[in-house]
């Protein structure tokens, strides 16, 4: 499979004009979860001939290729992350709206425990942890 965004448009036959590829090339140097309006202003500074609805067009489409996955961690922005990226599961700090992706194997052997219990054998798993830093002591 292709590794960038950009490679796995072309791959799919997606058109790629300038702006579109400027906008790939935003979410393939995204750190983090951003949202539209977000990825629109990194855009606008590389192109500022971008709009707003260009930004919300194109995440649609690589949404809908599956290219893009939209995630939502209760904040009321959708935000977005590379479809094709290792699994992860989050930790939203609640005070902060910090996201911390993290992997763990024992959470992972405990899905798959839980999934066979039930009769199930589990295709895939989102989870998404909620809190606040705890306050150390002196």
């Amino acid at each position: 499979m292709p590794d960038t965004i950009t490679e796995r448009c072309a791959a799919q036959g997606l058109r790629m004009t300038g702006q579109r590829r400027t906008i790939a090339e935003v979410l393939e140097d995204a750190t983090d979860h951003p949202d539209v309006e977000e990825l629109y202003a990194r855009a606008s500074t590389r192109d500022p001939n971008i709009s707003i609805a260009t930004v919300y067009r194109t995440v649609k489409l690589f949404e809908e290729a599956g290219i893009l996955e939209k995630v939502d961690f209760g904040d009321g922005r959708a935000r977005y992350e590379d479809a094709d990226r290792e699994h992860h599961d989050h930790l939203i700090d609640l005070t902060t709206g910090a996201v911390i992706e993290f992997v763990d194997e024992e959470i992972e052997a405990l899905q798959e425990k839980i999934a066979e219990k039930l009769g199930y054998r589990l295709k895939g798993h989102r989870m998404e942890l909620y809190g606040t830093p705890i306050k150390k002591r002196k």
